[in-house]
């Protein structure tokens, strides 16, 4: 499965799953792109799911509409601390939308 971090993520969440092939949007030179052009950018270049820490996006964007799952993370923080415990749970990944906290 392609995941695709979000910008407001820390690469090094890769790391965290293993068995999918992960990149980062700073990492491939889409940090600042909106929501909108980010997802069709992601669903272009072939990604299954997108990994965010904005819950906004499942409300801005008809997630539904498109060809990739939104996952959105809810942690105290976007720090690797607090978001890398959440990686496990979101590895499946199956659902068009979801929030893993």
């Amino acid at each position: 499965m392609r995941v695709l971090l979000d910008e407001n993520l820390d690469w090094r969440l890769r790391r965290d799953l293993l068995d999918h092939q992960v990149e980062s949007v700073s990492l491939i030179g889409w940090a600042g792109i909106e929501n909108g052009e980010l997802l069709r950018k992601a669903i272009e270049a072939g990604f299954d799911v997108l990994v965010t820490m904005d819950s906004n996006m499942v409300h801005q964007q008809n997630i539904r509409q498109n060809a990739i799952a939104v996952v959105a993370l809810r942690a105290q923080s976007n720090r690797l601390g607090d978001t890398g415990p959440l990686m496990p749970a979101c590895s499946p990944c199956s659902h068009r939308s979801s929030r893993v906290q």
